[in-house]
């Protein structure tokens, strides 16, 4: 049976020896059996700090399908003197008769402080060319994500890891405006964005989108950013002009103007919640019309209210993808293009100044 897994590994090594090394592991795996192919779709670069390469590993290997087929991890131990590196192989399955089986590629580069004048001179052969490359930095490293933007197409972000919601929506902006931005908070929404739209979808009830009086977000204490990008896809679809939010208690409070009448937004922090992301909506409109959604489990819990009064209850079975899921959709998403997010990053950008 031919091997499952090539293993390399060097010490004090250079970039153009591990290059050599992919490229040999490839003919090698090839000459084995001539079903295994390497596949060509994504390359991701992520920058880590080494003692959390463990964390990372565990989080990418839980995506699944959505693996790039090329993973470069630049491991910064900031002592470090030496460039050492691993480079692994691996097919997704033995070849069946008459089919193909792909090859997975991986590769940990473990670098130093001084090292870091030459990342593109290190990481840049490393890359598969005429095929998009996504960087990820889940520790920060801005540094480092600004000289590897050259070799990137999108970039991954979380923005609820910055503490403070304006310099996250800031610094979403200014790479926005260098490269495509996959933000994992505000994939965390996408189950309560889709049930809103689904909800006033039909014909009849999409008037009543400019009736909207009233929208409070209950969400995750660390994922206010999230529950701000809700509020402005909400406003960048509608066109509504938000004021900026102002702190009341324990919630952040303020006003949009939609046409010729207001809309109060509230977003409340819910501390029970042990994951990121929303906890709950509601959006109310001036007919009486109410609809609110809340985490549970199964899926979200749904109550809605129409204008005569009569209310109704339902789950939205698998609603919640977990945060491996938010992370296999955010490799996903580099490959593809959301025209909200932006629009949304801006208003909710507005709302803090």
């Amino acid at each position: 049976m031919p091997r499952r897994e090539a293993v390399w590994s060097g010490q004090g090594t250079t970039p153009d020896a591990i290059e050599a090394a992919l490229r040999e592991l490839l003919v090698e795996r090839h000459a084995e059996n001539d079903k295994f192919v390497p596949a060509r779709v994504l390359n991701m670069i992520v920058f880590v700090d080494r003692q959390w390469t463990g964390e990372i590993a565990n989080r990418l290997r839980g995506v699944g399908r959505y693996h790039a087929s090329r993973l470069v991890v630049l491991a910064h131990e900031p002592l470090r003197e030496r460039l050492d590196a691993r480079v692994t192989i691996a097919s997704e399955e033995d070849p069946e008769a008459g089919g193909l089986s792909l090859l997975r590629e991986t590769v940990v580069v473990e670098l130093g402080e001084h090292h870091l004048d030459d990342l593109l001179t290190i990481t840049a052969p490393l890359v598969v060319s005429d095929i998009p490359t996504l960087l990820w930095s889940p520790h920060g490293h801005h540094d480092a994500v600004s000289e590897l933007l050259a070799l990137s197409q999108a970039v991954l972000v979380d923005s609820v890891d910055e503490p403070v919601p304006r310099d996250a929506l800031d610094r979403a902006c200014a790479l926005s405006g260098e490269a495509y931005v996959v933000d994992l908070a505000w994939l965390r929404s996408t189950p309560w964005r889709e049930r809103v739209a689904a909800t006033f979808d039909p014909p009849p009830m999409r008037l009543e989108l400019r009736a909207i009086t009233n929208v409070t977000v209950r969400h995750h204490p660390d994922s206010t950013v999230a529950a701000m990008l809700f509020i402005g896809w909400l406003a960048s679809r509608l066109d509504w002009q938000v004021g900026r939010l102002i702190a009341h208690g324990d919630a952040l409070v303020g006003e949009a103007r939609a046409g010729g009448q207001d809309v109060t937004l509230r977003l409340e922090a819910a501390p029970e919640l042990q994951v990121r992301g929303l906890e709950g909506l509601t959006l109310e409109t001036s007919c009486g019309r109410r609809l609110r959604l809340d985490r549970g489990p199964g899926g979200l819990r749904a109550r809605a209210r129409d204008a005569a009064g009569e209310e109704r209850e339902w789950t939205i079975p698998g609603a919640s993808r977990g945060e491996t899921g938010v992370l296999g959709e955010g490799i996903r998403q580099a490959l593809l293009r959301d025209p909200t997010y932006v629009p949304a990053l801006k208003a909710a950008r507005a709302m803090t100044s």
